[in-house]
């Protein structure tokens, strides 16, 4: 029987722990997609593209030229375009379509966040809250805190920001998780933190800070993930295995 084409969305370690156990099953070929959004891409797998799909058309035409018969999106939880992209795509093309939805972070008592809707709505709560701040939102956002006087960031990201960016006052890290309670900690401690942004984006690879901040009792902004497309969600490898399976 001929094994039947998967086409993942990845970039993210939800993604490369599915590819690995679904190069075990021998009735599933799989193709893993990443966006190139950075510029060292953890590249574990042989049959790996690289880049953009061109959005909506050129999503179609690879699913098709490729002869795609499984769409799965795993993609970082704030990729929302992309997201968006591959539930229409595979709704019009009647391809079977699975979202691996990374749980959120969930707020505990002992937490101080302050839950915004958007960077920019992170940028205004910002002054007066701290004067040194570790921004953890990627490099494609800065631009959003530039403007703000009298704070010093401290900002952490896989790739630097291209040469056309306007950067917050501060330091620049270029590091890639994940990042232990013990790293964080000494992180906050070293650079006279008072408070932290960050995105919901879950998982365990930089649940370090937000336990760090929770310990050090500053507040957090927390920026909230955008919509989640309509279709088919999982929350978990194991589960994801299994709508695969019933297909």
């Amino acid at each position: 029987m001929k094994p039947k084409r998967i086409l993942i969305l990845g970039g993210t370690t939800e993604a490369r722990e599915l590819i690995t156990k679904i190069s075990l099953i021998p009735r599933f070929e799989v193709i893993n997609s990443l966006a190139g959004c950075t510029r060292r891409p953890v590249i574990m797998w042989e049959n790996t593209r690289l880049g953009g799909f061109g959005g909506i058309p050129g999503l179609k035409h690879y699913l098709e030229q490729q002869q795609i018969d499984i769409l799965v999106d795993a993609t970082h939880p704030f990729a929302a375009q992309i997201s968006e992209n591959a539930a229409i795509a595979a709704t019009q093309l009647r391809i079977p379509h699975l979202m691996l939805v990374r749980p959120v972070w969930e707020k505990t008592p002992e937490d101080q966040w302050i839950e915004v809707t958007s960077n920019q709505a992170a940028a205004m709560v910002l002054p007066g809250l701290a004067q040194r701040v570790f921004l953890t939102i990627g490099r494609q956002e800065l631009a959003t805190y530039a403007y703000i006087k009298d704070v010093w960031f401290l900002m952490r990201m896989i790739d630097p920001p291209l040469a056309s960016t306007a950067v917050p006052a501060g330091k620049l890290i270029l590091e890639r998780g994940p990042f232990t309670l013990k790293e964080e900690k000494a992180l906050l401690e070293t650079y006279a933190i008072g408070a932290i942004v960050s995105k919901n984006s879950g998982g365990e690879a930089t649940m370090g800070k937000i336990i760090a901040a929770r310990e050090a009792k500053i507040p957090v902004v927390m920026v909230q993930r955008p919509g989640i497309p309509q279709g088919e969600k999982v929350s978990d490898i194991g589960k994801a295995i299994s709508w695969l399976e019933s297909l």
